[in-house]
């Protein structure tokens, strides 16, 4: 009975949102308290007696229903409808607990109407009281936000009612000014994995502010990649390079896996062929301080993983890290003392490839990498970098048959074989990271770059 009682009107034919509409008066009874001294332990006896009202997002104690009590600062507890409906009148006789407060002179029984509006019910209470019954199989109701902007990407069974949506979301979410809807896949408009997208509700007004990581990036929305699903995955790589390693960002979007990474004090070559993804880079990195160890670039990434590695062998570039200290403590001129100084490797320790429609087709720039010129600079000892590549696959209980698939295309570009297994036995480590549709399935497939492939003739 308390279930339908708060459960928001309904109005199936509704087209466009009427806030007014979902009002709802439900008749209780309240426990009217004399004494605002005893509000605590009147509350705690009918909560632990389980007749306090007990609704999700509703309190028990409200003001008095009667106007000059409530002006005066009066309050009540409401009960529960089932109880409530157990009361005849006034009298509180229906429950042993509400009697003994009666008798204490602590509570007398009122009538109380419990006025619910459109601010109480949830976005999808509202929507829910909204569409048809047949068409509430899979209600839309997740969304990517970033900064101020909801990214949906409705069904199209849900196109009709994509302005509702919207306008209820855009309620129910504090943090939310912005609606859109996503029309084309990603990559397949824009090289730059931007998309096209339609204004549901707000102002047209895509420039972000997001956090992650401890670090805060700014950027046009409509103008560059980013996803928020990835957060997870962006620390999970990042917590596997150490202090004073060297990164190879191929395809680094605004430097959500590079300045992160540059926190922690790890050197990072950064790029990225959108400009505008390198604009909001340089901006990260300033943002952010941590010019000293990422470095952005703008260009091809077939031509970068090659010109990267010959341009990191011929780098000098370091880093001391100093005490930190408070400038009282600091005498004036004294310069800050070393703790110790970082040097940049000659050879990158990792290589990150997130370009998951293409990136895989990039890695036969890593054929001849160190061609026999190179490998004389080589430090001695050097061992080759890990490559991280990211790619699309089917989806599969245990990914057995996608990390076949998966190893025989980078055999393919590598023109050298590559099996499922562990990296330090030279084998391709594939970590499922996210589901990115009902068949479709994103991976990370991660292997050291076999010598045989680096140290061949580079071709043309």
């Amino acid at each position: 009975m308390a279930d339908e009682m708060f459960r928001a009107p309904i109005n199936r034919s509704m087209k466009t949102l009427d806030r007014s509409f979902f009002k709802k008066v439900i008749p209780v009874k309240a426990a009217r308290i004399f004494d605002n001294k005893t509000i605590s332990r009147v509350r705690g006896e009918l909560e632990r007696g389980k007749i306090a009202l007990n609704q999700e997002r509703l309190g028990s104690v409200y003001p008095d229903p009667d106007p000059d009590r409530a002006k005066s600062g009066k309050k009540c507890v409401l009960l529960q409808p089932e109880v409530s409906k157990q009361i005849e009148g006034d009298s509180p006789a229906s429950s042993p607990i509400l009697s003994e407060l009666a008798k204490q002179e602590l509570i007398s029984i009122v009538p109380y109407e419990l006025t619910l509006d459109y601010d109480y019910w949830t976005y999808h209470d509202i929507i829910s009281a909204i569409l048809p019954e047949d068409e509430q199989g899979e209600i839309p109701s997740g969304f990517s936000q970033v900064g101020h902007v909801a990214h949906l990407n409705l069904r199209d069974e849900y196109l009709k009612y994509k302005y509702l949506i919207a306008e209820i979301l855009l309620d129910k979410n504090a943090g939310v000014k912005t609606v859109i809807n996503k029309v084309d896949d990603v990559g397949e408009e824009s090289e730059f994995r931007t998309f096209k997208y339609e204004l549901l509700a707000g102002p047209d007004d895509l420039n972000v502010t997001v956090s992650e990581e401890n670090c805060t990036f700014k950027f046009d929305y409509s103008k560059v990649y980013w996803n928020t699903r990835l957060n997870t995955e962006h620390r999970r790589l990042v917590a596997m390079f150490k202090e004073g390693e060297a990164v190879c960002d191929v395809m680094a979007g605004i430097g959500p896996f590079a300045v992160p990474a540059g926190k922690k004090n790890i050197f990072v070559w950064a790029n990225d062929l959108n400009p505008e993804s390198y604009a909001c880079m340089l901006d990260a990195v300033k943002r952010n301080k941590v010019q000293d160890y990422v470095l952005p670039f703008n260009e091809d990434g077939k031509t970068f993983i090659p010109s990267s590695a010959e341009a990191l062998l011929k780098s000098n570039r370091k880093v001391d890290i100093t005490k930190k200290m408070s400038r009282k403590e600091v005498p004036a001129k004294q310069k800050p003392e070393i703790l110790k100084t970082l040097y940049e490797p000659k050879v990158f320790d990792h290589y990150v490839m997130n370009l998951p429609a293409t990136a895989i087709y990039f890695l036969n720039n890593f054929s001849g990498l160190y061609p026999p010129e190179l490998q004389k600079e080589l430090p001695e000892g050097t061992k080759m970098p890990l490559v991280h590549v990211y790619c699309f696959s089917t989806k599969s209980d245990d990914n057995v048959e996608e990390g076949k698939k998966i190893c025989q295309e980078i055999t393919n570009q590598l023109d050298f074989e590559m099996k499922p297994g562990k990296i330090e036995e030279g084998g391709v480590e594939v970590h499922d990271v996210r589901d990115v549709a009902p068949k479709k399935r994103m991976f990370c497939a991660s292997f050291r770059l076999p010598t045989q492939v680096a140290f061949r003739e580079r071709k043309g």
